[in-house]
């Protein structure tokens, strides 16, 4: 289910990192007193009041813009604000209300979303300084005070914030749509593929990389059930990374993998492997989603009879870090094997949802362990007690063990490959969690 966005919005060193890493509770944006420092999307989610939505950290103007520093902050907040449900402004009580302020909270007054105005740096205790009430000049309501390094007022912050939150539901579309993020590097075909599905020309398609800007939904209904793909801009490398709308089309993209049940990892058969296409599965699976790694322009390749064996091979090798991925390889332009790719959609996700009973897993790691003894060190073996998988989405594991520094990677990829060789799995992560358990409770 997408969660709403809220966005950390304002003039350059203003503490808008600082800020996102106190309310996220870690420190994933980098902070410095340096305009323009925060450079990549940098984008969390966040919890309040068993409330659940997405924080987005703007970024800062780019160090490299000279005199067009107020024209790329405006492009950055408006690409902020077009994404956002509410917008954070954030000013600095030190620096007093700026012409900058000004010219942002006009900008956010016209776009008609809700604005909570944050006064930062208030770290002083006791009452306010008379330059805390300039603020509420800038028309956007009561100022609340907040200070990010100490994380004072950063409660008020978000009750303000939950107020223009939509409300919260278990159930706001069916359980069996199936939503797909289709991600790759740009020009692999993913607008074409959105619009072969779509039967009409939905996304923009182009030989120049980057025509999709958004994130686009595109809900589909067929014989094989009710889809929603979302097609994504295509992720660069960093170093191409060079204005505000690529930065925002790289969040939106990251957004998008966040909200979707599969992902389809799009190659371009004609050009093969790359450095980024490696990069942009490793998105998928970090955030566990089953996955499909589509080798499109299929059409395009000279073939023989080894072609696609070949390719699969070299493909299998190239995404080793992800084996449990499923190949399939078609063509956005003449329709090849697009039917094939709605029921891989459907069976991986199947596979991501896949809940396992704790006997039927004993059973498993019983036989698992007789086959292959744990391993020991100094004379002291490994003791897995039992198992049990207390999630889905992707499929994880609860092992009970009695040291949980002798469950080396080996072993836990070794049960991994049984899990998988008797229950399928396949197409998504497996997540392990190691607890310890005394061997005498009693002691």
């Amino acid at each position: 289910m997408a969660r709403p966005v809220v966005a950390v919005v304002g003039r350059p060193n203003v503490g808008k990192s600082t800020l996102f890493n106190k309310l996220i509770g870690q420190r994933l944006s980098i902070v410095k007193d340096t305009p323009g420092v925060t450079r990549d999307r940098i984008f969390s989610p966040c919890e309040w009041s068993g409330r659940h939505f997405m924080l987005a950290d703007t970024g800062g103007i780019e160090p490299h813009s000279d005199d067009l520093l107020l024209k790329q902050m405006r492009q950055q907040a408006n690409l902020a604000i077009e994404q956002a449900e509410v917008i954070v402004l954030v000013t600095d009580i030190q620096s007093g209300v700026t012409a900058a302020d000004e010219d942002i909270a006009v900008m956010l007054k016209k776009s008609g979303k809700p604005v909570v105005l944050c006064v930062n740096k208030c770290d002083a205790p006791g009452a306010m300084p008379a330059e805390f009430y300039e603020f509420y000049n800038l028309g956007l309501g009561d100022p609340i005070a907040v200070s990010s390094v100490h994380g004072t007022g950063t409660g008020d912050l978000l009750d303000a914030v939950l107020q223009y939150l939509p409300e919260q539901t278990e159930e706001e579309e069916p359980t069996d749509i199936i939503r797909v993020a289709v991600i790759g590097k740009p020009n692999a075909g993913k607008s074409s593929l959105i619009n072969r599905i779509a039967g009409e020309e939905r996304s923009i398609v182009s030989d120049m990389a980057g025509t999709t800007r958004d994130a686009i939904d595109t809900e589909i209904h067929n014989d094989f059930g009710d889809f929603v793909f979302i097609d994504t801009a295509g992720l660069r490398r960093k170093s191409r990374v060079d204005d505000a709308i690529e930065k925002y089309s790289v969040l939106r993209a990251q957004m998008a993998i966040e909200r979707a049940d599969v992902c389809v990892i799009m190659i371009d058969g004609a050009e093969g492997f790359t450095e980024q296409d490696s990069k942009v599965a490793g998105l998928a699976h970090e955030q566990g989603k089953a996955c499909i790694i589509a080798v499109n322009k299929w059409d395009a390749v000279e073939k023989d009879t080894h072609t696609m064996d070949t390719m699969r091979k070299k493909l299998m090798n190239d995404f080793s870090f992800m084996p449990y991925a499923p190949f399939i390889f078609l063509s956005a332009k003449t329709g090849q094997r697009v039917d094939r790719l709605f029921e891989l959609i459907k069976y991986v996700a199947q596979q991501n949802s896949m809940r396992i009973s704790t006997g039927m897993l004993n059973d498993v790691l019983a036989e698992a362990t007789t086959r292959v003894q744990p391993p020991t060190d100094k004379g002291k073996r490994l003791r897995i007690y039992y198992m049990t998988q207390p999630s889905t989405n992707p499929p994880t594991f609860v092992c009970f063990v009695n040291r949980a520094d002798l469950f080396h990677f080996s072993y836990q990829r070794y049960l991994e490959n049984q899990l998988r060789e008797t229950f399928g799995l396949e197409g998504t992560p497996i997540r392990f969690i190691i607890r310890e358990k005394g061997e005498n409770p009693s002691r």
